[in-house]
């Protein structure tokens, strides 16, 4: 792939990042791999409907245009994969313990650092564009006692970090991965994932509907399913929203 030159849109506030790059998209302002980064949002959204919640000017708030006409809409999980890579490798150049918590969380130990929010527009049997759109705690201090787990990179480390130049080094290490995709080495990227997997292959409880069960993680499927293993050794695959973490 050669990379052309790509758009940098800089906002002090916007609804939501993915909004905005749709919009671009819509009125054909947008490149493959052009970003659009907001000090605040008014309306940021998270997986499940969820908000996320980031104090104006304290975080990175991001999101990445994609035209991947090259990926069946099947295999698009792939794009939340590498975008959890493109932050971990970001990450672990800072701080230790940095995991990926399926489906579309970035974990530092026990506590969320990152979320992932991606939206994708198919014309006929392929995808038309892709948003990649990322939270990431950087500066953020203080944090809502409504949030569960929270942390930001200055937590951690006592620093604080430049967003814009953040916001680059994320898209740097997105789209060699993307690259990967796009040349479909699939292998190195699942055998990554798998690598970086919160709590792979240690015994969970976990939560469907009202009942809880331990299991451990084993990996993903072919279409992003969470594949676990019960104390009987059967394996269950699980689409996104059908299960979640309890402990």
């Amino acid at each position: 792939m050669t990379e052309e030159n790509f758009s940098l849109f800089i906002l002090s506030d916007t609804d939501s990042t993915n909004n905005y790059a749709n919009r671009l998209i819509t009125e054909g302002k947008a490149k493959n791999g052009s970003v659009v980064l907001s000090h605040y949002q008014t309306n940021g959204r998270g997986q499940r409907g969820n908000t996320w919640e980031s104090a104006p000017g304290k975080n990175l708030l991001a999101s990445i245009v994609l035209f991947p006409k090259f990926l069946p809409p099947g295999k698009q999980f792939y794009l939340s994969k590498i975008a959890s890579l493109a932050l971990y490798d970001l990450l672990v150049k800072h701080t230790q313990g940095v995991t990926v918590k399926w489906p579309n969380d970035i974990y530092v130990g026990n506590k969320k650092i990152a979320g992932i929010l991606i939206e994708t527009s198919i014309l006929g049997n392929q995808f038309h564009s892709a948003v990649v759109g990322i939270g990431l705690n950087l500066n953020q201090e203080i944090f809502s006692e409504e949030l569960p787990n929270p942390v930001s990179l200055k937590l951690l480390t006592g620093k604080d970090y430049d967003i814009k130049e953040t916001a680059l080094n994320f898209r740097g290490f997105f789209m060699k991965w993307y690259q990967k995709l796009e040349t479909w080495n699939i292998a190195e990227i699942d055998a990554a994932y798998h690598e970086y997997l919160f709590r792979i292959k240690e015994w969970s409880v976990f939560q469907k509907n009202d009942k809880r069960f331990e299991a451990r993680i084993l990996g993903t499927g072919e279409y992003g399913q969470l594949i676990l293993e019960d104390r009987t050794g059967n394996q269950t695959f699980y689409m996104f929203k059908e299960i979640e973490f309890v402990t």
